[in-house]
């Protein structure tokens, strides 16, 4: 048996191709025949399936404007757009309309271009829907053969009309190729139980890669995450993600409508692996596999994805993966757009200029062709990437406003989705938060995202029981959801319920040690409690994991300013500032505050005064600010600018102890001073 060359997509649409003759279909499409086949088989929505003919290809698949079950019912289904056939291949649309007691049944064929070739229709004197797809299917093929075509691809909306030829072809021929092709048909169908069983029932599935995968993934759907392992065999691999298969390291491929373009089907047994083995809460086995499936094939786009937004490589390991991938000339751009979904760590100019490189990159979608080319300058996922920098560098407003002109382009971007709630919670749009989370509720309500924006919004409101439960659920539905498991620490920690807050950030580090956020809450809630060493151990430990958040080195230089370590406290607050792109947002006004107090502290009054001022400019509504800047001018002896800053204060919040406290103090000596100077 000689295979034809074959293809697996990563993006989860897998097409099998295999061979038989015409002849031996033909006999199965009696009309009186196919009544009796298609009795009590059951239906979905969505059929597909792929012959190969000697001298007859074709390909079949469902999904039409309606779906006419065996009981005549017509229920309505949401159809995928037409799309052109592939160059030197037609495409033939059946479909059946029943009227009375007769039904006419029409086949429309088309060519690449979209142009019709042409048109067959019959009149049958039969009412049963499945009937007419049986034979609107016969008609097709039997038109297709006469008018010589090589290549054909027919839509239908009929599974039980594809099942029984599969299943009928796959009896009478007992060929390897047309078991699998059955088999590949109750996978689209859903019958995992029933396609596993008939792989490995058959005695090849050990022996050919495609059969083992095939039955793996069907253990996958199935959860049986221990036998879809074992199903694909043993093989180890290093930390560096190169695979030493004992058996089978015969690399197969899957061509999908004929395509130049080639993925190893190794890529996607070790994508499986690692799904296998993360689902099994082995994140080390998991890890490594992914990045074994990325390395087998760069374009294996969900192994990256997985080993990213799962936080599961540092910095450096995902630098260092990207630049080990081999992209071939017309994929030089993925590299780049690569290295814009990875951990943004570097620099501002660094950054900057890798967004601009990806812009201006153009690719061509034919290598022999120049004239068209496109660019990645307004590509969703591009953008979404932006935003998620701008929300790492505080940039919140520029975060929301570009996220909300990405969610008018696509609503259903859900990368862009989840930067959108997180900027929207940092600057407060309750309102905002709420519309999201209702729709997301409605549209996604099996997404732990969707619960994790019902549990911003009750947190946004300070509703912090709400949106703890919320946040749970959200982790339930998800286990692997970092920003639920950030939001339900962050709740319990907002009631001060520290041991519960520290077990969820504890459960965070554990899952996913390439963010440093879980380590960073931790120090936090130790320095709530006054433990300044342990604090400053785990702000260390999330400085090395990530060298540029400046929230980590704020919370540095809070723990060295308590520790009263005043010296150390300013190199940490100058480095907060170094790390944060200018200008300042108000969001960083504390820490030039405390910037103050440290130089205020060390008795360099003119530093302190000139780091207050710069605060108020930031804002000019915080009491501590003033308070401050007034207490400063205080000990300098210069008492009207101090009695002048405390009323300030004071008109923010007139019952401050300390600013009336001192504003007596301060009348007093000035009235003592202009005693002595009399």
């Amino acid at each position: 048996m000689k295979w034809d060359r074959k293809k697996v997509s990563h993006f989860g649409c897998v097409w099998f191709f295999t061979t038989c003759v015409v002849k031996d279909i033909r006999p199965f499409l009696s009309h009186y025949q196919w009544k009796r086949l298609l009795l009590g088989r059951p239906r979905e929505d969505f059929p597909a399936f792929s012959l190969h003919f000697s001298d007859l290809r074709l390909l079949l698949f469902g999904g039409q404007l309606s779906v006419a079950g065996d009981s005549g019912l017509v229920v309505d289904v949401f159809p995928p757009s037409w799309s052109t056939p592939p160059e030197d291949w037609i495409k033939i649309n059946c479909d059946v309309k029943v009227g009375g007691e007769h039904m006419c049944i029409v086949a429309l064929a088309r060519d690449h271009s979209g142009s019709v070739l042409w048109g067959m229709a019959n009149n049958l004197n039969f009412t049963d829907p499945s009937i007419g797809e049986a034979a609107t299917c016969q008609l097709a093929l039997e038109t297709a053969a006469t008018r010589g075509h090589d290549f054909i691809i027919i839509e239908s909306d009929s599974e039980v009309v594809i099942n029984a030829i599969k299943d009928k072809v796959a009896a009478f021929t007992n060929d390897p190729a047309d078991i699998y092709m059955q088999a590949q048909a109750l996978f689209l169908g859903r019958h995992y139980r029933r396609a596993y069983h008939l792989l490995n029932a058959s005695q090849i599935v050990l022996r050919d890669l495609r059969f083992r995968y095939l039955a793996a993934k069907c253990l996958e759907e199935l959860r049986e995450w221990d036998q879809c392992l074992l199903m694909l065999g043993e093989a180890k691999v290093d930390e560096h993600g190169n695979v030493y298969d004992t058996k089978a390291s015969n690399a197969l491929y899957l061509d999908k409508y004929g395509e130049d373009r080639e993925i190893n089907i190794s890529s996607a047994i070790c994508f499986l692996r690692g799904r296998a083995y993360e689902a099994l809460e082995n994140r080390v086995q998991a890890r490594q596999w992914y990045k074994a499936a990325i390395k087998a094939d760069p374009l294996c786009y969900e192994a990256l994805e997985c080993l990213i937004e799962n936080h599961m490589l540092s910095n450096e390991e995902e630098t260092s993966l990207v630049s080990s991938l081999h992209f071939g000339p017309e994929d030089g751009w993925l590299s780049s757009f690569y290295s814009c979904l990875i951990k943004k760590y570097d620099k501002e100019y660094v950054v900057e200029a890798k967004f601009k490189e990806l812009e201006k990159e153009s690719c061509s979608s034919n290598s022999s062709d120049s004239s068209f080319k496109c660019s990645l300058k307004n590509n969703t996922d591009l953008l979404a990437c932006k935003a998620e920098y701008y929300h790492q560098c505080g940039e919140y407003q520029k975060c929301f406003e570009l996220t909300s002109k990405l969610l008018e382009k696509d609503p259903f971007h859900l990368k862009s989705t989840l930067v959108h709630l997180a900027a929207a919670m940092e600057l407060g749009h309750s309102n905002e938060l709420y519309l999201m989370a209702c729709n997301l509720v409605k549209d996604y309500p099996q997404k732990a995202l969707s619960w994790f924006a019902v549990g911003c919004y009750y947190y946004c409101i300070k509703k912090y029981v709400q949106s703890r439960s919320y946040f749970s659920k959200a982790t339930s539905l998800d286990g692997t959801f970092p920003p639920a498991w950030i939001g339900y620490g962050n709740a319990f920690a907002a009631l001060e319920e520290g041991d519960q807050a520290m077990s969820a950030y504890r459960t965070a580090a554990r899952l996913f040690p390439g963010c440093h956020l879980p380590t960073l809450y931790i120090g936090m809630e130790y320095m709530r409690t006054r433990s300044y060493k342990l604090g400053e151990q785990f702000f260390m430990q999330a400085k090395s994991i990530c060298p540029s958040d400046p929230l980590v080195y704020n919370e540095l230089g809070v723990v060295a300013y308590h520790m009263k370590d005043y010296t150390k406290a300013i190199r940490w607050f100058e480095q907060t500032l170094a790390c944060i792109p200018s200008p300042l947002s108000e969001m960083w006004e504390p820490t030039i505050v405390n910037l103050a107090h440290a130089f205020r502290k060390l008795k360099l009054y003119d530093e302190a005064i000139s780091y207050y001022e710069k605060a108020l400019a930031l804002s000019s509504k915080s009491l501590s600010t003033y308070a401050g800047l007034a207490y400063t001018y205080h000990l300098q002896d210069n008492y009207t600018a101090a009695i002048t800053y405390y009323h300030k204060a004071l008109w923010l919040k007139s019952d401050d102890q300390f600013c009336t406290e001192m504003l007596s103090i301060a009348l007093v000596d000035e009235c003592r001073s202009s005693v002595d100077a009399a």
